[in-house]
């Protein structure tokens, strides 16, 4: 059974949750330890050809993937995911005409609409087999934490959601009492540069996220909606790491929300489920909208039905990005 992300990890000042916090700790100093290890102990393969990994600093939410696409679509290059969710193992190229989510997972379905896309659970076989098939640059989504591939890059992204109390990796604590892979100082020596991705309607970053970040240089980017939401009363929905902020991005780009249903990231949606989601839109009288990652993991029967909603990552500073990624020429 998928759980939800606790919106209490995101919590700055620790007192929601803080019960549950207490109980989980020692298993966060498990956790860092096991993957301080796993880091130390890494011997990095080289495919022969540049790869840059875009990660995180914490489980889910971030919004690294249409980095990944943006990133991956100015170079040219090919994607490297572990494919989360998928049954194949892999190496293996992703054919749209030919998978399903099952098969290969959610992120790399979608992306493999319009790049060339690999999935692998063994990243440095996965990066080995992109190359032979001619990938001249590999953008590895998601991996920060993982020694098995040399990379010419890393860039972590962080969420820049700081209303209300929010903060993007909580009280600092590691999984499962807190959001945190590692501590963020230890994670951000391995990073060559951060990306702050702001929802669509904050102005500007957080001053103090900017200074928590600091040690690294820093990339600023907003999600934008690479086409205006269905019109008309809609209800919502979302299986990703904090489903909260896409019904914030859609009532910030105009939708007219009638209801909103959350699930887990990575959430297998059945008949049933589709069905009570269709009798809540018709008491509305209203559209079914998700994400282009939900979008991906629906049955076919129902792909007429549910409106994806796509949106993109847009740089504030693209010549910044661009020096950035010239370091691999």
């Amino acid at each position: 059974m998928k759980l939800a992300t606790p919106r209490w990890w995101y919590s700055r000042d620790g007192k929601a949750g803080a019960v549950a916090r207490l109980l989980l700790w020692p298993l966060s100093l498990v956790w860092t330890a096991a993957t301080a290890r796993r880091i130390a102990r890494g011997r990095p393969v080289d495919p022969g050809v540049p790869v840059i990994c875009v990660g995180n600093l914490t489980v889910g939410g971030t919004g690294q993937t249409p980095i990944v696409r943006e990133i991956a679509r100015r170079l040219g290059g090919g994607v490297l995911s572990r494919g989360y969710g998928g049954a194949l193992a892999g190496p293996v190229q992703v054919d749209p005409a030919r998978h399903t989510a099952a098969d290969v997972g959610d992120e790399p379905l979608m992306l493999a609409q319009d790049l060339p896309v690999w999935i692998a659970r063994d990243r440095a076989a996965g990066a080995l087999a992109a190359a032979r098939a001619g990938a001249k640059v590999i953008v590895m989504d998601d991996g920060h934490q993982n020694p098995s591939v040399r990379k010419a890059l890393s860039l972590v992204v962080v969420d820049g959601e700081t209303r209300n109390g929010e903060w993007p990796f909580g009280d600092g604590r590691a999984f499962p009492a807190g959001p945190m892979r590692e501590p963020l100082k230890v994670g951000l020596a391995r990073a060559d540069a951060a990306i702050v991705l702001l929802p669509g309607d904050l102005d500007a970053p957080d001053p103090d996220l900017l200074a928590a970040l600091a040690a690294v240089p820093i990339l600023v980017a907003r999600l934008a909606p690479a086409a205006p939401p269905p019109a008309g009363p809609q209800v919502g929905f979302a299986g990703v790491g904090k489903p909260w902020k896409v019904e914030r991005a859609l009532q910030a780009a105009g939708c007219e929300l009638s209801d909103f249903w959350p699930f887990p990231d990575h959430f297998a949606y059945d008949e049933a489920t589709l069905r009570r989601l269709a009798d809540r839109a018709a008491q509305f009288d209203a559209g079914l909208v998700t994400t282009e990652k939900d979008w991906a993991r629906l049955p076919a029967a129902w792909w007429d039905r549910i409106t994806p909603w796509p949106v993109r990552a847009v740089f504030q500073d693209e010549p910044a990005l661009d020096a950035l990624l010239g370091r691999l020429r």
